[in-house]
């Protein structure tokens, strides 16, 4: 495995540590928790093909409301799944800090499967289904917060990213699976069982979630943080592969108990409120909060939701006819994000790196929504007409958007997120991004179908307005986003400022540089290069 991984990830720490910490536990803890994100993907994809066939439109009343109502029905049936999550990523912070990461993705596989069979079971009824969707939304929620920390606590620096970043691939490999469930339900069933089996699928990656949390491990880190110091070691030898007294394992034991005994020595409570009030007064914490908000602000208003939870309709207005072709374009564009996140976690992620993924991928999506609204201003798709060539050079776009995403901020920003912070903040401000992503989810999917009818002819300004978010995120990225590929996760207070206190005052800076490639270089360096992640040492 470690020879493999050297061909494909190319950073100092891949180079330095021992080849037995890249062993198949890693590697299975990480695709047992990602079914969490799954559900996620799933649940999302799912409904936004059930609300365009047929037999629902017919069953839940879609077909005798006029075009905005119709709009408002379907954009409440959408978002609803997204409060629940807004809510259910708030209260995992506490949860996953009360009771473990492990059990606090059991609980949220068990929530989740609750909600999906009050969906399916709604039987022509809006009210019930509005119930499941925000039941189930509660345990994804919970899981798209545990889940990212659980990797990052658990991964070797050096593949940290790919790991953490198979979050993003397990939503995409779950949506996708969703579109075509979608578009093969549309061919090939008809009556109640055509939405309902689509609907009851959704629970299978909620199962295979709670078997797979049966085997695994708990966070060495938050055993740390509960001061079982002896569970603590012994998880990292059996996740790193690695004999007792090892230098590699001693060392990496020893970031952990340092950072948490500083952080304790000066800081002292570690109550919730506590931890808020950290959150918001220190400099260190504070910066990577606001940092994290952003990013989840930024992911959103990408429009990558606004396509994934109506893709059908999206299509549609490009002059894509019939709901079986528009479900059928939306498996492409599924197949799309699958082979563009998988490419970004084994060739990229740990290797160009975070900032450099963001940088680029927004100028791309931001070409993309441009022309997509261009095309619809200018030539807009008439009905019953051929789709003109601009119109496939518009459909591409999609396509590309799709990969782009997923070569950047799909699965960069749930990477970021939970690798900044410190050990003792972690959880809450992983909780704090994931709620911010869920609640501009819920925004985005409650907004769309009316930009869609009303943000212009044929909802051009939709793709416009994504598209401007898109190049500002350039902006944002350039002046506000350091390199943190191959840096030990104790370490990231040379990026960002330390989180204690000297003499009553906040050191917040006094150790302020960017990143670093190696632990070796972070240890004596002055400052950092914020583009490549290289060490400036000056003589001392």
């Amino acid at each position: 495995m470690a020879f493999l991984l050297r061909k494909i990830v190319h950073n100092d720490a891949m180079k330095e540590d021992p080849p037995e910490i890249y062993n198949r536990r890693a590697f299975l803890l990480a695709c047992s928790s990602c079914f969490g994100a799954m559900s996620f993907g799933m649940d999302g994809a799912i409904i936004s093909g059930v609300i365009v066939l047929p037999e629902f439109i017919a069953d839940y009343g879609l077909n005798t409301a006029g075009k905005v109502a119709v709009a408002n029905l379907q954009a409440n049936i959408v978002s609803t799944l997204q409060a629940g999550c807004f809510i259910g990523a708030l209260n995992a912070s506490w949860i996953s800090d009360k009771w473990g990461r492990k059990i606090a993705l059991t609980i949220s596989a068990v929530v989740t499967f609750i909600g999906v069979i009050l969906q399916f079971c709604s039987f022509h009824h809006l009210e019930p289904l509005y119930i499941g969707r925000f039941v189930a939304g509660l345990g994804v929620g919970c899981a798209s917060m545990v889940n990212p920390l659980y990797i990052a606590e658990n991964a070797p620096r050096a593949i940290r990213g790919a790991l953490t970043g198979m979050y993003q691939f397990f939503i995409v490999f779950g949506a996708m699976i969703a579109f075509w469930i979608n578009y093969g339900a549309s061919l090939h069933l008809h009556g109640d069982v055509q939405y309902i089996l689509p609907l009851a699928i959704q629970g299978l990656p909620a199962i295979f979630l709670f078997v797979g949390m049966l085997l695994c491990n708990e966070s060495p880190r938050w055993f740390a943080q509960r001061d079982e110091w002896e569970k603590a070691k012994d998880t990292l030898r059996l996740l790193r592969g690695l004999p007792d007294g090892h230098p590699y394992l001693e060392e990496e034991f020893q970031e952990i108990f340092s950072q948490l005994g500083r952080e304790r020595e000066v800081l002292g409570d570690s109550s919730f409120w506590a931890l808020v009030k950290e959150m918001w007064t220190i400099p260190r914490n504070r910066k990577t909060a606001l940092i994290s908000i952003a990013l989840m602000v930024c992911q959103q208003m990408t429009g990558t939701n606004a396509i994934n939870n109506y893709a059908p309709q999206m299509f549609k207005n490009l002059g894509i006819v019939g709901s079986s072709t528009s479900l059928f374009a939306t498996g492409i564009y599924g197949v799309v994000k699958l082979t563009g996140v998988t490419i970004f976690l084994i060739f990229v992620a740990d290797s160009l790196g975070r900032r450099r993924s963001l940088l680029w991928t927004s100028i791309g999506q931001g070409c993309c929504m441009l022309y997509i609204g261009i095309y619809i201003r200018i030539d807009p798709p008439l009905p019953g007409a051929d789709v003109p060539p601009a119109g496939y050079v518009a459909l591409i776009c999609i396509f590309l958007f799709a990969a782009f995403f997923q070569f950047g901020w799909g699965p960069v920003c749930w990477i970021y997120v939970s690798e900044i912070p410190t050990t003792r903040m972690r959880s809450l401000n992983v909780a704090l991004a994931a709620a911010t992503q869920w609640l501009f989810n819920f925004v985005v999917a409650r907004a769309v179908p009316n930009m869609l009818v009303s943000a212009g002819a044929y909802g051009y300004g939709t793709y416009m307005i994504f598209g401007s978010f898109c190049f500002s995120m350039f902006v944002f990225v350039w002046f506000f986003i350091p390199e943190t590929k191959g840096i030990h996760l104790e370490q990231m207070d040379i990026l960002f400022g330390s989180a204690t206190m000297r003499g009553g005052k906040l050191d917040a800076d006094e150790e302020k540089g960017e990143a670093t490639s190696t632990a070796k270089e972070i240890d004596h360096a002055d400052e950092v290069d914020k583009n490549t992640g290289k060490a400036i040492v000056t003589s001392h």
